[in-house]
């Protein structure tokens, strides 16, 4: 009897071991099936520029708050010493619920990180460069990638813009889907006056805003605005392409009439939206968004700039872009964080 009440204790010890082995394995599926979807799948891209690009400090402490995240990556950088601007192009991943709602991105606290490295490092009023900003961290813009949604960067969108209104006592106005109503960026710019220069005719130096936003109240934070750190904007949309074509002419109203001509507002090319400004001394940039690039591109952009030059009588260069297509921003965000892995990995043993 002894013997057979043995086996019996023997195989009910089995069966909870065995159960609680595969409940522990059915707990850990999800993560592992999460960790895959994260890593693959839902990711978002920020763009943030800063109006700053000549302080090499400055820039410096930016960059070593990003690096406190090891799950946010920099995939490029763009400098402009004429436009004193600088734009990060990061990505990280995003986590879902089991509804498959997004609950959190390390991008968040990156882009957070970075923003009180800015505001801590430069001073609006002491800036001064040939493109328009109206703040330190001018404009924050999140673009889907992979199989993300324009509803989960709008999500983060607007909790950066929360988080940053709250944090550090700055107006932000909401643009594109992060907006109510989906207002544009450049129309937000147009009634905030940003496209007026205030310096020598073609530049902008200090602060431009009022002290106090009594017609156009922001969207989130204080209506009163701080000289030292200015206004964002804070948005997210479709990933769209940014185009510039140098112009052999340091004549500002040429670069300001072809960037007319060219956009899409003054009745030239639909989605797209340009900037004549000043880059040097005896050259200027036309400075385009491509907000649908699939649609018109470079090539097209670059062809009816070369027309309207030439009506102009100035030449012009091969244009460029400022940043990497999507397809190429994933592939180097993997890249990178597989390099990442494998150094921990060899560090850890």
């Amino acid at each position: 009897m002894w013997y057979h009440v043995d086996i019996v204790t023997v195989i009910i010890g089995l069966v909870i071991v065995l159960a609680s082995y595969f409940y522990m394995q059915s707990r850990r599926r999800p993560n592992l099936d999460k960790k895959k979807t994260i890593d693959q799948s839902v990711l978002l891209c920020c763009k943030l520029f800063i109006s700053e690009s000549r302080n090499r400090a400055a820039l410096d402490a930016i960059e070593q708050a990003a690096r406190l995240n090891p799950e946010t990556v920099i995939v490029n950088k763009f400098e402009d010493q004429a436009y004193n601007r600088v734009r990060y192009t990061l990505v990280s991943y995003v986590v879902q619920d089991i509804t498959g709602r997004a609950i959190y991105s390390p991008l968040q606290q990156a882009i957070l990180a970075m923003v009180e490295a800015a505001f801590g490092a430069i001073n609006l009023e002491l800036h001064s460069g040939t493109h328009p900003r109206l703040g330190v961290v001018d404009e924050i813009v999140f673009h889907p990638l992979a199989q993300a949604s324009l509803d989960e960067a709008a999500w983060l969108a607007k909790a950066v813009a929360v988080n940053i209104a709250n944090q550090f006592q700055v107006p932000v106005f909401l643009f594109a889907a992060a907006h109510p109503t989906g207002k544009a960026l450049d129309a937000i710019r147009r009634k905030l006056r940003y496209y007026q220069p205030n310096f020598m005719g073609n530049q902008w130096a200090g602060s431009t805003m009022p002290d106090m936003l009594l017609e156009n109240k922001p969207d989130e934070g204080p209506s009163e605005v701080s000289r030292a750190r200015g206004i964002t904007m804070i948005g997210a949309r479709p990933w769209a392409a940014t185009y510039n074509v140098p112009i052999l002419s340091g004549d500002y109203s040429v670069a300001q009439k072809i960037a007319k001509k060219l956009s899409g507002r003054g009745g030239g090319l639909p989605t797209v939206q340009a900037l004549g400004l000043v880059h040097g001394e005896d050259s200027a940039e036309i400075a385009c968004i491509l907000l649908e690039p699939n649609k018109i591109g470079a090539d097209e952009v670059q062809n009816k700039v070369e027309m309207l030059a030439a009506e102009e009588g100035v030449e012009v260069e091969k244009g460029y872009f400022t940043d990497f297509s999507p397809e190429m921003i994933i592939e180097k965000y993997m890249n990178l964080t597989s390099a990442q892995r494998d150094k921990s990995k060899t560090i850890n043993n």
